[in-house]
């Protein structure tokens, strides 16, 4: 192998031949920036494998593409398996690696990352879990150029059975037009990125933005290597339940629906008493004297005052939230590990 390539070296014309064979493979690259923004944490056993099934296809079709790794406060080795990784290999590509300030979750990662990224497209990666073919990541790249702002891939595998009551129940109480389901990856292109930020500082669902931007938006099913992996995969767990709960608040209408069944439950509790004391006055029999009644209504009636209640704080906190939370995230520094 080393005398052929000492061989073309040697050769002018032959050396002539292969750059214009290497300018030929350039000029059917896309001319289009990608950035790749991946999200990492505790992920240690995965990062090779994500990098070797992402990066050969942004090498094959893209003549300019940079990777982007949020940190979120990592306490394995992830860290350290990247630097080896990309050194290792001698990437000829920008790698960035934001180092959040403290663990801040999914969304706020993200939300650094994708501030960071200069692409004029971004995949989002919200987790490293591969279980789709490489070229999947060419499949929403031609449908974004097609006309979509927005384009995602959806494993045709198993869900949860909480996501698909989550999913359910906020597209059926959404207030805006569009639908959202489970997502492996993303991209964006630019245009959504500079919509989404016009429209508030503080993004809290990705997700739900995109879908409520008012831009194109389209999803593309792929049949999964591993129909169980998005049922297997339960990192972030309790971020992503308390995010759940926050996007209802967001996008839909659901606890105002909660609310007013609650007051029509205390207001059909208070007719069906009032019909109960009138037929006993009507039947000239003594109302009944028990304080098992007495108390359980009493009990009723304050677990529906501290219901509303409780929906009222936590509409008033989400308030706060958007009008007084400056800081959407805090990053540590940004590492450069490959300059160019």
């Amino acid at each position: 192998m080393k005398v052929f390539n000492r061989y073309i070296c040697d050769c002018p014309k032959i050396h002539g031949l292969s750059k214009m064979g290497d300018k030929q493979i350039m000029n059917k690259k896309e001319k289009k920036f990608i950035s790749l923004v991946v999200y990492l944490h505790d992920v240690a056993s995965y990062v090779k494998y994500f990098l070797d099934t992402v990066l050969p296809v942004c090498q094959e079709n893209f003549e300019q593409y940079e990777l982007v790794c949020v940190d979120d406060a990592c306490t394995d080795d992830t860290i350290e398996v990247l630097r080896e990784y990309v050194e290792s290999r001698q990437l000829k590509m920008m790698v960035n690696v934001v180092h959040m300030s403290f663990f801040q979750g999914l969304e706020s990662a993200m939300n650094a990352g994708r501030d960071i990224a200069i692409g004029d497209f971004v995949f989002e990666f919200d987790d490293i879990f591969v279980d789709y073919e490489p070229q999947a990541l060419m499949q929403v790249y031609r449908k974004l150029i097609e006309g979509n702002d927005i384009v995602a891939a959806s494993s045709k595998g198993k869900l949860r059975m909480t996501s698909k009551i989550f999913y359910s129940l906020y597209n059926s109480t959404s207030r805006g037009n569009g639908r959202i389901g489970p997502e492996t990856f993303r991209i964006v292109s630019r245009r959504a990125i500079n919509r989404i930020k016009s429209m508030g500082q503080y993004i809290p669902y990705r997700k739900a933005v995109y879908m409520n931007c008012g831009l194109k938006a389209d999803t593309i099913f792929y049949s999964s290597k591993d129909v169980n992996v998005r049922v297997k995969n339960k990192t972030v767990t309790s971020e992503r339940t308390a995010l759940a709960l926050d996007s209802f608040i967001y996008f839909t209408n659901v606890l105002e629906r909660v609310s007013a069944i609650i007051c029509g439950i205390f207001l059909a509790v208070i007719i069906g008493m009032g019909i109960y004391i009138i037929s006993d006055i009507f039947n000239h029999t003594r109302p009944v004297e028990g304080w098992l009644s007495t108390m359980g209504f009493l009990a009723l009636g304050f677990f529906g005052v501290f219901a509303l209640l409780t929906i009222i704080l936590k509409y008033l906190s989400v308030l706060l939230n958007l009008i007084f939370k400056q800081q959407r995230y805090l990053v540590s520094d940004i590492e450069k590990v490959v300059k160019s």
